[in-house]
């Protein structure tokens, strides 16, 4: 595949270290399939996003270099404009997941290559309120685990800093209170944690939904009653060879176009990781909404 002008999007604090050796390796091996490629280094949060919002529609193509928050933040620049660039994600973050829910390799440089396959797939988006989201949607345990990541381990030992988050987090999350409205189903109950899913991948993990998850124009709803460990190996080892139905009763799971969720008290959500929203929401799917370069392995 060729392109006419591509945009290059990195963020100078996103994911790996050589940042600088990455961008140079994927620009050149986009450089033969590229007629004009513009390069741009975003520094501040939401700088992705006002670049790809105000100048996305001059692209054929946008490479987003970086993890799942760089990714959340161009999606959101793209999502609303009328006639959206195709996009193509490059891994450069911790854990790189909604690039994996499309069979993208982790490594940059050999998804680079991909990207030039042509492999071209119209994705679901989702939408929380007024914002999208990529990945998932969550609240409790999922959003608590985020709050507490320290980011010099991060830094340091990159996926497995979330999963140390996860277990400390575990032992001191408090139930809650929900109501939702699926649509147009109600139900209500206590709960840990509460995660709509768009991609197939959490933390580097596999979840147990369907190969499709991406383009079936549903969330994949998962409502987590009480914490353990046990409860976290059944979702994450479980590989679904059709309809997945969970085998504790601590876990709901469901799937919905549509989804209203309140809760006693106001709460964060996370959003591909990205921490600044609170319930109550809304969310929807903005079915085959945009359109993605895939690797191989979608």
């Amino acid at each position: 595949m060729e392109f006419n002008k591509a945009l290059l999007i990195h963020h100078h604090h996103s994911g790996k270290a050589n940042r600088e050796n990455t961008v140079g390796l994927v620009a050149g091996v986009l450089a033969p399939a590229v007629r004009e490629c513009v390069i741009v280094r975003t520094d501040e949060p939401g700088e992705g996003e006002k670049l790809c919002r105000e100048r996305g529609e001059l692209f054929d193509v946008v490479f987003i270099l970086g993890g799942d928050g760089t990714v959340h933040e161009c999606v959101n620049g793209l999502a609303d404009l009328q006639h959206p660039p195709l996009i193509g994600i490059l891994p450069g973050g911790t854990c790189n997941d909604f690039a994996r829910s499309l069979g993208i390799s982790p490594d940059a440089e050999t998804a680079a290559q991909e990207m030039l396959a042509g492999r071209v797939v119209s994705i679901d988006v989702g939408r929380a309120n007024d914002r999208v989201f990529t990945n998932f949607f969550g609240i409790g345990l999922i959003s608590d685990a985020s709050q507490n990541i320290n980011e010099n381990l991060k830094g340091a030992l990159g996926k497995l800093s979330y999963f140390i988050s996860t277990l400390q987090t575990i032992s001191h999350t408090e139930p809650f209170r929900y109501q939702i409205e699926a649509d147009g189903k109600e139900m209500e109950g206590e709960a840990v944690m509460i995660y709509a899913a768009n991609g197939r991948f959490l933390g580097t993990n596999a979840l147990p939904f369907a190969p499709n998850a991406l383009q079936d124009g549903e969330l994949d709803v998962l409502i987590i009653h009480e914490t353990g460990i046990p409860l976290l190996r059944e979702i994450l080892s479980h590989k679904p060879e059709g309809d997945w139905q969970p085998q504790s009763e601590s876990i709901s799971y469901f799937k919905a176009s549509t989804l209203k969720v309140k809760t006693d008290a106001p709460m964060s959500a996370d959003t591909d990781g990205e921490l600044y929203m609170k319930t109550p929401a809304e969310l929807s799917v903005l079915t085959g909404h945009l359109k993605f370069l895939t690797g191989e392995g979608y």
